[in-house]
């Protein structure tokens, strides 16, 4: 039986892997699914297919009965691989060989797209080498240090370098499908898709407004005392000389210090703090711009708008919008 019905729709494969997560594969469908021309004729045909046709392990409680093999994979003209459960497990072993013998069979000039963590099955398979990539912010460190060769991107929502596509977590994975609309029939069409799914057509910013950063815990170091009486007083402006004074040390001292035990300069954990601080109020609070500017430190909404569109890539006001809501 043949994947695609061979007419002139874009053919796009999404590739189900043992335990694949139910949500990103479905969000492939739905995406694709709802484009549609001026004259209302559908723009892409979606085929589901496995390494070997037959059921499919999800990461819920079903499985899925795959109809499609590999084969699909030579015919399409984009591939999507979306994450697996699997993924999340720390591991360094090469593709399962059917993986591998299925990926193998995509043409040259395909377009390939991963979702959150199938960017490591892409990675494997040598499609990422030299290239700008991104996954799950939780899998940084991870996807670094197994995959040194590819120019990874822990920031952003997706990447796109000369076609071939990663994104991160999986609602990012919708931001990616409609980025490859928006690229094959223009903003109008995939505006029209972002309505018809409610979701905004190009979010701001990306991966780092959602990370929350670890704090080290003030009490067990040799800065601890500065750190504390540091975030007692984070509302007014802070120098060196002061930190210093509180572990009674030279600047020159507390800063090798500093250094040794937060890996990063004193006035640049400030900085983190602050921006933290900030998004913590801006988060559960109705308090104005202006007031959390200088509860936070920054001194005016002005200056935290420069250090939030630096750090996280948005501006206060969304920053409060995406997660309390406009």
């Amino acid at each position: 039986m043949a994947a695609f019905s061979g007419d002139a729709r874009h053919r796009v494969a999404v590739l189900a892997r043992d335990r694949v997560l139910s949500f990103e594969l479905s969000i492939v469908h739905r995406i694709f699914g709802q484009a549609r021309s001026a004259a209302g004729a559908a723009l892409y045909e979606v085929v589901t297919c496995a390494p070997e046709p037959g059921d499919v392990r999800t990461d819920a409680d079903f499985t899925l009965a795959v109809a499609h093999g590999p084969e699909a994979l030579a015919e399409a003209e984009t591939v999507v691989v979306p994450a697996s459960a699997d993924d999340f497990e720390p591991r360094n072993e090469p593709l399962d060989p059917s993986l591998a013998a299925a990926l193998a069979r995509i043409r040259p000039g395909t377009r390939i797209a991963s979702i959150c963590s199938g960017s490591f099955v892409l990675a494997a398979a040598g499609l990422l080498a030299g290239r700008r990539a991104t996954a799950h912010w939780r899998s940084s460190a991870r996807f670094r240090e197994r995959f040194p060769d590819v120019a990874f991107d822990p920031d952003v929502l997706y990447t796109d370098d000369d076609g071939v596509l990663t994104s991160a977590g999986g609602a990012s994975g919708i931001d990616l499908c409609l980025h490859m609309i928006r690229t094959d029939h223009g903003a109008a069409v995939a505006n029209e898709v972002a309505r018809g799914s409610v979701v905004p057509p190009h979010r701001e910013g990306g991966q780092a407004q959602y990370v929350k950063r670890p704090m080290p815990d003030p009490r067990t170091s040799s800065t601890g005392r500065a750190r504390r009486w540091a975030l007692e007083n984070l509302h007014r402006p802070l120098t060196l000389q002061e930190l210093a004074a509180q572990e009674s040390t030279s600047t020159r001292t507390f800063t090798r210090r500093f250094r040794d035990e937060i890996g990063t300069s004193p006035g640049r954990w400030l900085t983190q703090q602050r921006i933290e601080r900030a998004r913590t109020l801006l988060e559960r609070t109705d308090l104005p711009i202006d007031e959390i500017a200088v509860t936070a430190g920054f001194g005016t909404a002005g200056s935290m708008r420069l250090h939030l569109k630096d750090e996280l890539g948005v501006s206060p006001s969304a920053y409060r919008a995406t997660f309390r809501g406009p």
